[in-house]
């Protein structure tokens, strides 16, 4: 079973009504998207067929946009003029602007442009738009670790705690102790997932026959669905979460950012074990603010 296809479908699924929406505000917005539709010359409400999502997705085989540069060039031209635009990116809590300047010269502390993980984000952000398909999930689930890793960075350094370590996923891996580091990040996330769709305590058929539809759909296989559909029907795993975290505030704000995309927080139930898992896990009100301000909700 590959945990990065899991989070990959889960993706592309929807996991909530609004998790698709919160992922876009979280890149920057409207302002970014439609930076990259116009970059390309689409519209960015094309669905397959050669709409936006399948281009930038098909652009991934390659390692090049149709007009023949690089995806990272792609990228961080699109996250350079979504800052530079509007200033939506910026203003809005976007990580467009610190993705661009990664890319950019500081990137060359982290190793270059090279190095970030920008095939996933690209996939990422093509299924938002409305691309991708089966064989893309693996790529999708990496731009979610990518995307919640630049979610973590900018949330940690807007509240004053400042780290020289890339988060897991953000960079793409170089070596097998770097692949092994992903895979048990990404295990940490699938989890946390989970266990935030559990907390309300309220995992109805519905919801599961919702999500075993989609997994067939994108080709998920029945080992995967199987291991989906019985770990949503587990007890939850904060105590496994709490002390993953512990002394790791940057794995902490993943798994914050993770659990607050997989549910759509409308109940008791859920802001609370919000509070909880933030609290036991060491994050400060203004980190686990800063994340709620980058995907559009008010800060718990």
């Amino acid at each position: 079973m590959n945990i990065g296809e899991l989070l990959g479908a889960m993706v592309q699924s929807g996991m909530t009504p609004s998790s698709g929406e919160r992922m876009k505000n979280s890149l920057g917005g409207d302002s970014v998207m439609d930076s990259l539709s116009g970059m390309l010359g689409k519209s960015a409400g094309q669905g397959g067929g050669g709409g936006i999502g399948d281009l930038l997705s098909s652009a991934l085989g390659s390692g090049k946009s149709s007009g023949g540069g690089g995806i990272g060039d792609l990228l961080s031209g699109m996250f350079g003029e979504g800052r530079q635009g509007t200033g939506t990116a910026g203003a809005g809590g976007g990580i467009g602007d610190l993705l661009s300047s990664m890319m950019g010269g500081a990137g060359q502390a982290v190793g270059g442009n090279r190095n970030l993980a920008v095939g996933g984000l690209g996939a990422l952000i093509g299924a938002l738009l409305g691309g991708g398909g089966k064989s893309l999930k693996g790529a999708v689930g990496g731009g979610l670790m990518a995307l919640l890793g630049a979610m973590a960075l900018k949330a940690l350094k807007e509240s004053g705690q400042q780290s020289r370590q890339v988060p897991v996923g953000l960079l793409e891996p170089q070596t097998e102790a770097d692949i092994k580091e992903l895979e048990q990040s990404s295990e940490l996330i699938l989890i946390a997932m989970m266990n935030a769709i559990k907390s309300d305590g309220q995992v109805d058929q519905n919801e599961l026959n919702r999500f075993t539809s989609k997994f067939q759909e994108l080709g998920v296989d029945g080992e995967t669905q199987n291991y989906f559909i019985n770990q949503l029907q587990q007890p939850m795993e904060t105590e496994k979460l709490i002390a993953a975290a512990q002394g790791q505030p940057q794995l902490a704000a993943q798994i914050y950012a993770a659990s607050l995309l997989a549910i759509e927080v409308d109940t008791q139930a859920e802001k609370d074990y919000l509070t909880r898992l933030s609290t036991n896990m060491g994050l400060s009100p203004q980190v686990t603010g800063r994340i709620h301000e980058m995907v559009g909700l008010q800060p718990a």
